[in-house]
């Protein structure tokens, strides 16, 4: 599945809301059980008292790879599905200034 057909499908909740495209949803959520996993690890090995340093760094970078992995595919789920098609329900401002400040850039 490419990026667009990832994202191609967005939804909205009973509310109106716009939600996060399912495909979307599913990635991210594995991307995130992933840095889990490799967090997880981390404090088995701080648990005992003959943890390596650079052992620990490394799963440190897993976790942060993952996170900014899941974060880049979130970013892009949002952009395809919701800033790409914000002049049609005519909402850009808001759009542009929630991911600005999303992103702290306000």
């Amino acid at each position: 599945m490419n990026g667009e057909e990832m994202h191609a499908h967005h939804s909205h909740a009973a509310d109106g809301r716009l939600c996060m495209p399912e495909a979307t949803r599913r990635v991210v959520s594995r991307r995130l059980a992933i840095a889990r996993g490799h967090l997880e690890s981390i404090l088995h090995a701080l648990e005992k008292h003959d943890a390596y340093c650079v052992d620990v760094l490394r799963q440190i970078k897993a976790v942060q790879g993952a996170l900014e992995n899941a974060g880049r595919i979130t970013l892009e789920g949002h952009l395809r599905a919701h800033v790409a098609t914000a002049a049609e329900r005519g909402d850009t401002e808001s759009i542009v200034e929630e991911l600005m400040d999303a992103l702290r850039y306000r």
